[in-house]
């Protein structure tokens, strides 16, 4: 619940449903509107008799509805309502993806003459195909239905994206005792990425950041240590202190920039 009670005048505003009214303050108020005895108090005596009366005939249809649907229907619907805030079907392809990428790189370093260190280039953009699509409109079939609750945004966004982590975390674990990769240099840099591409969504979306940090990385790192066969600066052992510093200092960049977070136009 947020400390700082609504104005009447913003009740009354977001109860006419005022255009003018923006998406933080609409969210921020039945975000406090959830908890606040006092302000749904306000909230219902500032509607008008007509306004009353409608609602009255909703929530008696809706006790028929609900009062007719098996206990076992309304399960169902809760647990797909939290299976759809934490994850989402249309992960699974860029999972699947994710683990075949870097098992293809794996196997290409066991194949070229012992050149293991390549699944070190890959490593650091695991998360974020799935980051990328982990909420975007025209991936979640379940968008209209999320973004009208207070949950929407950056809570799904964060749910989403520790989902994806609990996939490819392991996934790089696992490859990185095959290949003998450093385990601080598989992690560090997905986790420092992860970060990045959360901060840079504040500014031009989720989507956009991860497909322009995918596209940077790719030019400027793995084709040029590719061509030279051998291990990127950036990725040498003594770099763990430096990628570690980097995620912390995303991170907290990131913390202090969630507002960004709060216009839809950021999950375009």
């Amino acid at each position: 619940m947020t400390t700082t009670h609504p104005t009447m005048a913003q009740i009354e505003r977001y109860a006419a449903g005022d255009p003018g009214l923006d998406e933080p303050s609409v969210w921020a108020i039945e975000v406090h509107l959830e908890d606040c005895n006092d302000c749904r108090a306000r909230l219902a005596g500032g509607t008008t008799v007509e306004t009353r009366a409608l609602i009255e005939r909703v929530a008696m249809n809706l006790d028929r509805e609900i009062a007719a649907v098996p206990v076992s229907a309304g399960h169902s619907r809760s647990w797909s309502l939290l299976r759809h805030r934490w994850f989402v079907g249309t992960l699974l392809p860029w999972l699947a993806m994710t683990a075949a990428v870097l098992a293809s790189a794996a196997l290409l370093g066991e194949l070229w003459d012992g050149q293991q260190w390549l699944v070190l280039l890959v490593a650091p953009l695991a998360p974020l195909p799935g980051v990328a699509v982990s909420w975007h409109r025209r991936a979640d079939p379940a968008w209209e239905l999320i973004a009208a609750t207070p949950a929407a945004g950056l809570t799904t966004l964060l749910r989403r994206t520790a989902a994806v982590l609990a996939f490819v975390i392991p996934a790089l674990a696992l490859t990185g005792a095959r290949s003998g990769a450093s385990l601080a240099l598989m992690l560090l840099p997905c986790l420092a990425f992860t970060a990045a591409t959360l901060l840079l969504g504040t500014l031009v979306g989720v989507r956009r950041a991860a497909i322009g940090l995918i596209a940077i990385w790719s030019l400027v790192v793995i084709a040029p240590s590719v061509a030279a066969a051998r291990v990127p600066v950036v990725l040498e052992t003594e770099t763990a202190g430096v990628w570690a510093l980097a995620t912390v200092l995303l991170t907290v960049m990131a913390v202090f920039r969630v507002d960004g977070f709060r216009r839809i136009s950021q999950y375009d």
